[in-house]
C-alpha cells in the first residue's frame, strides 16, 4: 500500500481563557461537526463514524484537545496526536501544535514518532505468527536458536564476612525459554531499572542497544553476561524482546526488518513503521521532544532515528505514525485478521491476550504494568476491574513507549487509543489523565449492535 500523507485535521489554537467555557464548547462542536466528514479521508482505509454514534461524547471528547492544547501553550509538549477507534470505527482524530520546539510547521496527523517499547507487541506477534507456521517453539529452550546461551549463569548475591556484596555464578534451575522473553520472565534485565550486582554489571559493560552492533552481536554480548534471576522465577523488563528479534531473524533467514515488512508492517499498510528514517522527506516529519526534556532514561538520550545503524532493536527500535499502529491494533481487535487477510488465529491471540505470570512469579518493585495487570506475550492484560488507579475492563491491554507514545485496547469496550507525542518525562502523568478523559468521555459502555 502506497504512503498516504494526510493533511492536518484539526488546527484549532489554543482558546484564551478570557473567551470563557462557553465559547471553547462552541467552538469544540463546531469542530466535531467539520470533523466527522474528512475522518474518512485520514483513516486510512479505516472506517469512520460519529462520536455519537459509536457512544461517545464530542462535547467530552473536545476536553482532550483542550487540555493537551493547554499543555502545548505552557510548552510542556510541542505537540501530539490522538485517535480512538469504538466499535470498529475511526470515532475521534484530533492534532495539535508543531513537529518540535524548534520546528514552526504544525503537527499533522501522520507525523513520525519514535515509538520505543511499543515496538514489542509488533515483534512479539511476528513471532506468533512463526509460531502457527511450526517454525518457532515457545517452550524451546533460547539456546535451540542462539546457541550462546546455553552456558549462561544465574548472578546470586551474598554478603561476604566483610559485609561486601559478591556474585556467586550458579546453573539456571531450567533452561530460558522464548515463552520467558515474550512475558519477560527470562532472567534478562535491563540495567537502568532497579539495583542489584548484575544490573551493576550491565551499565559498567554498557550493556544497551547500539546502533554499531547487529542484533546478532548484540545477543552474543547478552548471552556472556550473567542472568539476574533464573528464568520463570521473576519479572524483570528486560532486553527480552532484543533477544526475540534475534531469534525471529534467526528462523526466518532475514533481518528483523525485512521480515516484519514482508510479514506484517507491508501487508498492514503500515508505510510509515521502519527502524530508521533515511528519507529526507521522512525525517522532515519527525516529532522532537522539548530540548529539556530528551533523556529516556539514565545516560540514555532519546535516539535519532536519521542516522542509519545495523541494529534493528526488537525492544525499543521501531518509529511509526498513529494511523499505522492504528491498523496494526485494528487487526488485534478484528481476532487477528485485517481487510479479508489473518495473521494470527483467534485462538492464538486469545493466549497471546492471558495473563502469563502465575502467582508464583516475583514482580520486581518497578513493576511497570502497575497494579491490577498481568503481563501477556507482549503487553500487559488486565486482570482486575479494581487496583489500578484508571478505568477500564477485564481483558484490556496495553503498552506504552519511553519517548511518550501510549496505546491500549479495551475489548469489552470495543475501544482502543493510539497516543504519540515525544515527551519522556510526562509520559507516565498523562497516560493516566488520558484513560480519565476518554473514559469520561464514554456515554454507552458497549456499542449497539449493528452500528
Amino acid at each position: 500500500m502506497p504512503a498516504t500523507r494526510w493533511p492536518q485535521v484539526s488546527t484549532c489554537r489554543p482558546v484564551p481563557r478570557a473567551a470563557g467555557r462557553a465559547r471553547r464548547l462552541m467552538l469544540a462542536a463546531l469542530a466535531g461537526m467539520a470533523l466527522a466528514a474528512p475522518l474518512a479521508m485520514h483513516a486510512q482505509g479505516l472506517p469512520t463514524a460519529r462520536p455519537e454514534e459509536v457512544g461517545l461524547s464530542p462535547q467530552r471528547l473536545a476536553r482532550i484537545g483542550d487540555w493537551l492544547r493547554a499543555e502545548v501553550a505552557q510548552q510542556k509538549i510541542p505537540g501530539a496526536v490522538i485517535m480512538i477507534v469504538r466499535g470498529g470505527k475511526v470515532a475521534h482524530l484530533d492534532v495539535m501544535g508543531q513537529r518540535g520546539p524548534d520546528n514552526p510547521a504544525p503537527m499533522k496527523a501522520d507525523d513520525i514518532f519514535r515509538i520505543y517499547s511499543m515496538t514489542k507487541p509488533i515483534v512479539s506477534v511476528a513471532a506468533l505468527m512463526l509460531v502457527e507456521e511450526g517454525r518457532l517453539l515457545l517452550d524451546a529452550p533460547v539456546a535451540r536458536y542462539i546457541p550462546a546461551f546455553a552456558g549462561v549463569k544465574v548472578g546470586i548475591e551474598k554478603t561476604d564476612a566483610n559485609g561486601q556484596k559478591t556474585l556467586e555464578l550458579v546453573a539456571p534451575r531450567r533452561p530460558m525459554t522464548v515463552q520467558d522473553l515474550m512475558r519477560h520472565t527470562s532472567g534478562l534485565t535491563y540495567g537502568f531499572f532497579g539495583e542489584g550486582l548484575v544490573k551493576k554489571l550491565y551499565v559498567d559493560n554498557n550493556i544497551t542497544t547500539s546502533r554499531e552492533l547487529t542484533n546478532a552481536e548484540f545477543a552474543e554480548r547478552i548471552a556472556a553476561m550473567p542472568l539476574a534471576y533464573h528464568p520463570g522465577s521473576t519479572w524483570d523488563y528486560s532486553h527480552s524482546t532484543d533477544i526475540l528479534g534475534r531469534i525471529v531473524e534467526v528462523v526466518s533467514g532475514q533481518t528483523l526488518y525485512a521480515h516484519l515488512k514482508a510479514r506484517l508492517l507491508d501487508p498492514l499498510g503500515m508505510p510509515d513503521t521502519t527502524f530508521y528514517v533515511s528519507e529526507p522527506a521522512r525525517q522532515a516529519r519527525l516529532a522532537e521532544p522539548m530540548a529539556d526534556d530528551r533523556s529516556i532514561g539514565i545516560n540514555a538520550p532519546v535516539s535519532d532515528p536519521r542516522i542509519v545503524g545495523k541494529m534493528e532493536s526488537g525492544g525499543g527500535g521501531l518509529v511509526s505514525t498513529a494511523p499505522d499502529y492504528a491498523r496494526f491494533l485494528m487487526m488485534l481487535r478484528n481476532g487477528g485478521q485485517l481487510d479479508g487477510r489473518r495473521y494470527l488465529s483467534p485462538r492464538t491471540l486469545d493466549y497471546m491476550l492471558a495473563n502469563h505470570l502465575d502467582a508464583n512469579v516475583v514482580r520486581t518493585p518497578l513493576y511497570l504494568p502497575g497494579a491490577g495487570y498481568g503481563f501477556g506475550l507482549g503487553v500487559a492484560v488486565r486482570t482486575s476491574t479494581g487496583e489500578s488507579a484508571s478505568a477500564s475492563a477485564l481483558g484490556e491491554y496495553t503498552w506504552g513507549g519511553a519517548g511518550g507514545t501510549y496505546m491500549w485496547v479495551d475489548p469489552a469496550s470495543d475501544l482502543f487509543v493510539v497516543f504519540m507525542m515525544q515527551s519522556p518525562r510526562n509520559r507516565v502523568p498523562y497516560r493516566s489523565v488520558l484513560r480519565n478523559m476518554v473514559y469520561g468521555a464514554v456515554t454507552e459502555a458497549r456499542v449497539a449492535a449493528g452500528r
